[in-house]
């Protein structure tokens, strides 16, 4: 190898390193700057030019938790995991019939569940909230649920039937021979094949049940009301308390943060599974 040739080659390593660095701080400078304000004082927020080296401060986190966020931050929880845990039981039987289906009426079906996707979710509002308030769903973490699982059913759906194609049959058919069921082949075999793309789908639900705020803020009012629409509430007419604001969306960056740190491995295989045959 020329001398010419490693020194270009070094010289394109260093500016593609530098590129992302760049890239990587762009991307991370909001939540790094949301993440110092929560620490800040009020009087620390608004000043000029913006404080690097200051006192921190917990005044914002525990004036947060000393009102109504705890219970709106555990709906999120609870409304966020519900949905993703039974889209995952519904949505994965039934991804599993799909993939072993013939191709075109497989293709057809599958079509027809992700089209509940392409609509806006603006369409759904009007007639959801009628049926909510008729059936007493309105301000209810069930009536969330069943909202976020209508959505998620379909990711599931068609995430995991992708997966399910890419998983070789001869493998179910073996189990079969030895005298395995349709369902223990399916428990001991497919699934475990499927682990990354199962952690990958979960964290995508979890992840849209989580940041939704359009179906919380129309269908919920005190008892039911989600983290995000919990943050929205602390701008007023009084005045819009930052700090607040600031502690709070650090707090609703930190679950997704955590379960996307568990499950890393298992979300890089699953979003790059099948981009190479072979």
């Amino acid at each position: 190898m020329s001398t010419d040739y490693t020194r270009t080659l070094r010289r394109e390593r260093f500016w593609l390193h530098l590129l992302v660095i760049v890239l990587v701080l762009l991307v991370m400078f909001p939540f790094v700057w949301l993440l110092i304000m929560s620490f800040k004082t009020i009087d620390d927020i608004f000043a000029w030019p913006p404080k690097w080296f200051f006192t921190p401060t917990l005044e914002n986190y525990t004036g947060l938790w000393q009102g109504d966020f705890p219970a709106s931050f555990a709906n999120s929880l609870i409304t966020s995991v519900g949905s993703t845990v039974i889209a995952i039981l519904l949505g994965v039987p039934g991804a599993y019939a799909l993939s072993r289906l013939p191709v075109r009426r497989s293709n057809r079906l599958s079509i027809l569940i992700l089209a509940s996707r392409m609509a806006p979710p603006i369409a759904f509002t009007i007639p959801y909230f009628l049926a909510y308030r008729y059936v007493g769903l309105l301000d209810t973490r069930i009536g969330l649920i069943l909202i976020y699982l209508t959505f998620n059913l379909s990711l599931v759906v068609w995430l995991m039937r992708s997966f399910f194609d890419a998983t070789p049959r001869a493998l179910e058919e073996a189990a079969w021979i030895d005298g395995a069921s349709l369902m223990q082949g399916f428990v001991k075999i497919i699934l475990p094949l499927s682990g990354p793309g199962l952690a990958a789908t979960a964290i995508l639900c979890f992840l849209y049940s989580w940041n939704d705020f359009f179906f919380a803020l129309i269908l919920t009012r005190t008892e039911a009301t989600t983290a995000p629409v919990a943050i929205v509430n602390f701008m007023n007419y009084e005045g819009w308390a930052w700090g607040k604001i600031a502690a709070g969306g650090a707090m609703v960056m930190l679950p997704v943060l955590v379960f996307s740190m568990l499950v890393r491995r298992f979300l890089i295989e699953g979003m790059t599974a099948g981009a190479v045959k072979g």
